[in-house]
């Protein structure tokens, strides 16, 4: 197979959890702990950090992997979900795996692949863990799929290991209740390991301290720092995201890393990794703005942002996946946005007719349009150069603009 027919096959024979939803979902290490044996344990051959939360887990690991390289560390990256191409999960210093290793790799490891039933998710950590392994990184900084507990990630035994926050998210898998949620995602935090937490919240708190108790580790509340850190990453929420990094630097054994390389490295997120799709300002005249936030906390805090621009009228292109709340996330919306509302092109998108007829239940008012692109075209050829337009809801909605 060639790289196409190889993501083809990936796809279509083994479901992503992003595209098509609950299905594609397998709480169990079984299949990963097997896979990692026919691998010859790859994730025993690198040194990792461990990353893990409802918000803010992705940025923070990209400011990670920025800072180690400044530091002159061969750094792997994984993460996910993908915007442009698949290749954007596995990265060294920045740069994407090469296809011609995908290809190499899913070609040798099919028939096993086939016989196991590993699902997308699986075989995708297989074969981070494998690249990493062979290229022989100094650490590799790894972010969680889904939860933490049960998430393919979990086979490894990190340096350092992260929860940024806990938020409402995924609950039909993690919990109803945000100490449900936090437990799931402190199956993470391991023995004699220690564990950055990134947001102190009250609700939570005590599930963490509870197993780092647990585990005889130590646990560091990141957002008890005063101190305040610039990052070239845009949103508000990166505040915050900033001293979880820094927090984990702090208690990484084993790494020389200057003052120097933390204040560079923060500032050279996107250039050192090539991060998109936070707060990334496509344009400008009418400036347009695109945000993965998805969920109530990180759209809250992405619209609450939005509302303190300048601009003479707002507009906002929106879409978001059918198992989306969205009775959780209109209330702050602001009425007084033209909207635009649209379909992501995966199987697990909300129709755009049907996100209309719910978001009028809250006041939001616009037309619906078949696809992201043409719901953009519509909102720059409506707006005038004053206006801001907002591109969000969803990855996949980014994804289609970026």
């Amino acid at each position: 197979m060639n790289y196409q027919q190889t993501l083809h096959w990936m796809f279509a024979q083994l479901p992503m959890y992003q595209r098509i939803g609950e299905s594609a979902f397998k709480k169990d290490l079984t299949n990963t702990l097997a896979f990692s044996k026919e691998l010859g344990f790859p994730e025993k051959k690198f040194k990792s950090i461990h990353v893990a939360g409802t918000n803010g887990k992705g940025s923070t690991s990209h400011m990670l992997a920025s800072i180690l390289q400044e530091a002159g560390y061969k750094v792997g990256l994984y993460t996910s979900p993908h915007l442009k191409n698949f290749t954007e999960r596995i990265r060294i210093n920045g740069k994407e795996i090469p296809k011609r290793t995908v290809t190499a790799f899913i070609n040798q490891q099919k028939d096993f692949l086939e016989s196991q039933k590993l699902s997308f998710f699986e075989m995708t950590v297989g074969l981070a863990f494998d690249y990493f392994a062979n290229e022989k990184v100094d650490i590799a900084v790894i972010e969680v799929g889904l939860g933490g507990r049960l998430d393919s990630t979990n086979i490894i035994t990190p340096q350092v290991s992260v929860i940024t926050n806990i938020g409402y998210d995924h609950m039909q898998f993690l919990g109803e209740t945000l100490p449900e949620i936090a437990g799931e995602k402190a199956g993470i935090i391991k023995q004699h390991i220690p564990i950055i937490i990134g947001e102190f919240q009250s609700e939570v708190a005590y599930v963490f301290q509870n197993k780092a108790t647990e585990k005889n580790t130590s646990i560091t509340f990141a957002s008890q720092d005063t101190a305040d850190y610039r990052t070239d990453l845009l949103g508000d929420y990166q505040k915050s995201n900033t001293k979880t990094a820094v927090a984990v630097i702090k208690k990484l054994p084993g790494f020389l890393v200057s003052d120097e390389n933390i204040k560079v490295g923060l500032q050279n997120v996107v250039k050192n990794t090539s991060l998109k799709g936070r707060w990334q300002v496509l344009r400008e005249n009418p400036t347009v703005i695109c945000d993965t936030a998805h969920n109530k906390e990180g759209l809250q805090i992405a619209i609450n942002q939005l509302k303190n621009q300048k601009f003479e009228q707002l507009h906002i292109v929106l879409g978001v996946v059918s198992d989306k709340k969205v009775a959780d996330i209109f209330p702050f919306f602001p009425k007084a946005a033209h909207y635009y509302f649209c379909k992501p092109n995966i199987p697990r998108g909300l129709s755009e007719v049907v996100l209309q007829q719910q978001a009028a239940t809250f006041g939001l008012q616009g037309n619906t349009f078949s696809s992201v692109k043409k719901a953009l075209n519509a909102a720059l050829k409506s707006a005038n150069q004053q206006d801001i337009i907002y591109v969000g809801g969803s990855t996949f909605v980014v994804a289609e603009v970026v």
